[in-house]
């Protein structure tokens, strides 16, 4: 009779205060996918391949799935470790840097274009600052105070990118250079000309959309520094 008194206060108390789900777990399986994206587009840009840009969409889907997931378990939550918008800003934020992975190789599609060394450059920032991000909500439970190191590694690398950017830019719109690849006389030059000009363009705008993808990057940094400082 005790034993069924026990069992019958248990379930009680289970109804009344909800068992607590794991937060920082659901937000490390966030980071874990964000890392298998990241390192799915570091391989489409050593080659290009539509077999490594289907494996990029494929993970996004999956990071869509449990950010969905991530979401309704927060909004169901009776209580939480942490604020419950740092919460949410986080499963967000971590979500948005896998649709810049994708986006980035649809783009590319579309403009007809394959990787360069500096896609592959930048796209080698993204991974770094994607396994900064995922040590650092690693190290919430037990060590948040150093995941603020993590934080400051996934910052340098949204850093780098803007550097990388820069550079690719300098080459891209380097005039004289193009001017000398081009001999005026050969038939057809004005067509080269063009056609120079319109890649160009194109190479500009997946440079700006990886650059523009390192602020998101940026951001979970900063999703992650506000609930260490809260929780240190």
């Amino acid at each position: 009779m005790s034993g069924n008194s026990n069992s019958m206060i248990t379930k009680l108390v289970d109804r009344v205060f909800p068992v607590m789900p794991d937060f920082y777990g659901l937000m490390n399986e966030q980071c874990d996918v964000l890392v298998d994206a990241m390192e799915a587009l570091v391989q489409y840009m050593e080659d290009g391949s539509e077999e490594k840009a289907l494996a990029v969409r494929q993970i996004e889907k999956r990071g869509d799935e449990l950010k969905a997931r991530n979401i309704d378990v927060l909004n169901r939550a009776f209580a939480t470790p942490m604020d419950r918008e740092d919460i949410y800003r986080a499963i967000v934020t971590l979500d948005m840097g896998m649709n810049y992975a994708k986006t980035t190789t649809r783009e590319l599609e579309v403009l007809g274009l394959s990787p360069d060394k500096y896609m592959l450059e930048m796209a080698v920032e993204y991974k770094n600052a994607a396994q900064a991000l995922q040590q650092g909500f690693n190290r919430l439970t037990e060590n948040p105070a150093q995941a603020e190191e993590n934080a400051a590694a996934a910052r340098k690398s949204e850093r780098n990118i803007e550097k990388i950017y820069r550079r690719a830019l300098g080459e891209l719109f380097n005039v004289d250079e193009m001017v000398t690849k081009l001999d005026a006389d050969e038939p057809g030059a004005k067509a080269q000309a063009m056609l120079a000009v319109v890649d160009m363009f194109k190479r500009r705008e997946v440079y700006r959309h990886l650059s523009n993808g390192a602020d998101r990057i940026a951001r979970a940094a900063d999703r992650l520094h506000d609930i260490i400082v809260k929780i240190s």
